[in-house]
């Protein structure tokens, strides 16, 4: 038994030191006017859940479960939670938090209106996650698969770039390969969240391959989303046969 655990340790360590990288491909930068300018695209990067990270540290240290790993776990979240609703901020070797209060004030006597104002989390990596950046390794691979790719998302009503997103108002994204067919209910522009159904706009102003504009819905509910825009337009008469995704990897927020 013994020797079982310590060879997991050592292929851990392997996979973890000597194996992994970012892998990153080349896409045409589409947002400046200089020819030739690319960007980095990550690609293939994993994603982990609690769980599954819980796995990962079980696997190095028998005696713990997962299960109880999860319990102390919680035990932090709740911690952290409690001090954030106190109006408190957190400084911790992972994460960092900020509290900021966006809106304007009329004038000196004014105050904080939940409907005119909004207290909202900044995030800003602790010094672990800045030392584990600076120690990624990458490794260049082809061009991934044709998706389409969103490089910034403006909420035009604010001014925001990547943030805010106002319920009614107007919404830009620019990137390459984004236009979609709008006679073909599986492709358009979608606001998700977690175990919630997919919200589409369907009020579309521009569709074109390197600009979309859209109008959001006015009771859009207030919380955290993603954006995806899908499509199966192939350049051709002829729709692609596989609907292709792309995913903006910035949370935006309807406050």
């Amino acid at each position: 038994m013994r020797e079982k655990v310590k060879q997991l340790r050592i292929y851990l360590f392997i996979n973890h030191y000597f194996f992994y990288m970012l892998q990153y491909s080349l896409i045409e930068n589409l947002l400046t006017s200089t020819p030739g300018d690319y960007l980095a695209q990550p690609t293939n990067v994993r994603s982990y859940t609690l769980l599954e990270i819980f796995q990962r540290i079980s696997a190095r240290y028998p005696g713990l479960t997962p299960t109880q790993i999860s319990s102390a776990v919680n035990e932090f979240f709740g911690e952290v939670t409690t001090i954030t609703e106190n109006g408190e901020t957190v400084t911790t070797p992972l994460f960092n938090t900020q509290l900021s209060m966006p809106g304007i004030y009329n004038g000196a006597m004014d105050s904080f209106d939940a409907k005119r104002h909004s207290v909202k989390i900044n995030l800003n990596p602790g010094v672990l996650m800045r030392e584990a950046v600076r120690k990624v390794k990458t490794e260049k691979v082809a061009t991934a698969e044709s998706l389409p790719h969103i490089l910034e998302v403006k909420d035009v009503t604010s001014g925001m770039i990547n943030d805010t997103i106002t319920p009614g108002g107007v919404i830009q994204l620019r990137g390459s390969k984004l236009r979609f067919l709008t006679d073909q209910p599986e492709n358009g522009i979608f606001l998700f969240r977690e175990n919630e159904a997919d919200i589409v706009l369907t009020t579309i102003v521009e569709n074109k391959p390197a600009r979309l504009i859209a109008v959001l819905p006015t009771d859009l509910p207030h919380g955290e989303y993603f954006i995806e825009v899908r499509t199966t337009f192939s350049g051709s008469a002829k729709p692609a046969k596989k609907l292709k995704r792309g995913r903006y990897n910035k949370i935006l927020t309807v406050v």
